[in-house]
């Protein structure tokens, strides 16, 4: 009879589980409240994904501070870079159906890229260690002027680095990838992910655009950043602010979405209706340098964690992200409005709420 009673104690009983969940679920809300306060984050949406199914789904503060409209959970906030994340597992959709090899060469599938990056296979597009030059400087598009301008002139800028030699992020990978992703499935990029993941996972208010771009429900994004004008020293302040996405640049940063389209999405892709489990261990492994070391990225999302704590990314925009804990079958996803907000700083430690003791306090 002891025994059994020990048993039936030790035992992890439906109610036990239910009031853990509730309790971690308090913590985070409370977590989350104190981190706006601090950071001064005006809007915010926030889901969690554990085991499959989505936990909790909060949405907090402003999404327009000037006329006092509520972030509610059908906001658009713009994700930016964790775009890249979602023309990642395009990628690996488009290698599971036999239409990309990951391990040729751009050319194979673009016959009109400069010689210097013909030989930058697939895979080093998604991991950024192509070595390209990037479309982008300090002041947006090349050359300050038009789209097709900018391509001009990058066409004609030498190489950051030797294919495969190191990390270097920028924007003409993911470029070149939509460009791929039209050709082999004859459907514009924006298109294909709508029909392939928004449509399957269940994600209804996902679109593509940026702040010039009249999108109903979209958040406004602010910054206490100074404004060029501003002299030194002056007084922080709240202002807008404003980003151009060209459209042959959306499959790097073009999304704007919801918290709860995200976890629709995880838990799509946990449960293998968008890429086969071999697949998405494919899409989360390290792409390796040329000396053999990890790179920092996998096919389209940051490397985070140890090899004991393994963790997988979408940053973006330094306002929106998302942490996947796979051994824990944990997603966290946050979204604001605020750049400099740099959700992934704190979801860290909204994740601990919901992992196993010992994995939490894992380095």
């Amino acid at each position: 009879m002891t025994i059994v009673v020990a048993v039936l104690l030790s035992w992890p009983w439906p109610g036990a589980a239910a009031a853990s969940m509730d309790q971690a679920n308090a913590q985070a809300r409370q977590l989350i409240q104190k981190t706006m306060k601090d950071r001064r984050i005006p809007g915010l949406q926030i889901a969690v994904v554990k085991d499959g199914k989505v936990v909790l789904s909060e949405s907090y503060g402003l999404a327009n501070v000037e006329n006092r409209l509520p972030a509610t959970k059908t906001t658009l906030f713009p994700i930016n870079s964790a775009t890249k994340s979602f023309t990642g597992v395009a990628m690996m959709q488009l290698a599971q159906a036999g239409l990309v090899d990951l391990n040729a060469p751009v050319s194979r599938y673009l016959d009109d890229v400069p010689e210097a990056w013909r030989a930058v296979r697939v895979r080093q597009l998604l991991a950024h260690t192509s070595g390209l030059p990037d479309i982008l400087d300090e002041q947006g598009l090349l050359g300050g002027g038009t789209e097709s301008n900018a391509w001009t002139l990058v066409k004609n800028l030498p190489m950051q680095a030797a294919i495969g030699e190191r990390f270097e992020y920028n924007q003409v990978n993911y470029a070149l990838l939509a460009r791929i992703i039209a050709k082999q499935t004859k459907l514009p990029y924006e298109r294909y992910l709508a029909q392939r993941q928004f449509a399957v996972a269940g994600m209804p208010s996902t679109r593509f655009g940026d702040s010039y771009d009249l999108v109903p429900g979209a958040a406004t994004i602010y910054s206490y950043f100074p404004r060029k004008t501003d002299d030194p020293g002056s007084a922080e302040r709240l202002s807008h602010w404003f980003y151009d996405m060209t459209p042959s640049l959306w499959a790097g940063g073009g999304i704007q979405t919801t918290a709860d389209d995200v976890a629709r999405w995880m838990v799509a892709l946990s449960d293998g209706r968008l890429i086969s489990a071999a697949s998405l261990r494919g899409m989360w492994t390290p792409e390796k340098l040329n000396d053999g070391s990890d790179g920092s990225w996998s096919a389209g999302w940051p490397v985070l964690g140890t090899p004991a704590n393994p963790q997988r990314a979408g940053i973006g925009g330094a306002r929106a992200a998302f942490i996947v804990y796979p051994d824990d079958k944990l997603a966290v996803i946050v979204l604001t409005n605020l750049v400099g907000a740099n959700p992934e700083r704190f979801i860290p430690q909204i994740a601990a709420l919901y992992q196993p003791t010992q994995r939490a306090a894992a380095p």
